[in-house]
């Protein structure tokens, strides 16, 4: 089954260039373009893309946006699009927007062609990347700039004990071999639990996890020090991995 993509951007050559790139790879194909949040909006809803891949300042609407529009949109097709973030700043001041707005990837436009189709499958199975020079910078900016829990821990009421210590493993970036040997529990145990937390919270990956995880409070500042780095290249070298 073929993975079908929209590529936004307002640069006609970038969008001419990262379509080749797709259309070259067995099992994708482009199925549409936008050079703004606007037109991205309405193809999405006319053409029922798999993953979009999203430039974030446009004129007239900018990403962040169009993926708020999109991901929360009641789409006709469950779950709405994946959407990758692209940009040319490493350091972009709507990183971190742009996870709460819905986004499951944020690759730098300079990434090159094989880490762009690595990014697409990986978001097409339900996973999230991140480019490596943004991570740990993203996650302590959030550290820094939040001033406390933004929303109250009665999100996890849902969740049984089990769950709540499986999503905490998950806030910290444990894969599921991880949690499992932490909880003394099968992999294939701890791969259910992680489903039942997600579909409980809502959630579309692990980096959200992590996001509503300081969101609440749950985890603070330096708990993800010691386990993020080595997660972090972990997901780099193996992008389809563990979710």
């Amino acid at each position: 089954m073929s993975i079908d993509i929209l590529v936004v951007d307002d640069q006609p050559m970038y969008r001419v260039g990262v379509s080749a790139i797709v259309n070259a790879h067995p099992g994708m194909s482009v199925i549409g373009e936008a050079s703004n949040g606007r037109e991205a909006i309405e193809q999405a809803r006319t053409l029922w893309p798999d993953v979009i891949l999203m430039d974030i300042r446009m004129p007239e609407m900018n990403g962040i946006d169009a993926t708020r529009a999109i991901t929360t949109a009641p789409f006709a097709h469950e779950p709405p699009p994946a959407v990758i973030m692209l940009t040319t700043f490493d350091l972009d001041d709507y990183v971190y927007e742009a996870l709460r707005a819905g986004a499951s990837g944020f690759l730098l436009k300079d990434s090159g062609g094989e880490n762009l189709i690595s990014a697409i499958h990986t978001v097409h199975d339900g996973d999230a990347l991140l480019a490596p020079r943004i991570t740990r910078r993203l996650i302590e900016h959030f550290v820094e700039s939040s001033p406390g829990p933004l929303q109250p821990q009665t999100v996890f009421d849902d969740l049984t004990d089990r769950e709540r210590e499986v999503f905490e493993q998950m806030a910290r970036g444990r894969s599921n071999l991880e949690i499992s040997r932490a909880l003394h529990v099968a992999e294939q145990t701890a791969k259910t639990h992680v489903s039942r937390v997600m579909t409980k919270l809502g959630l579309r990956d692990r980096v959200h996890a992590v996001v509503l995880a300081y969101e609440t409070g749950l985890v603070r500042a330096g708990d993800l020090h010691a386990t993020e780095q080595s997660a972090t290249s972990r997901h780099l070298r193996h992008p389809g991995g563990q979710r």
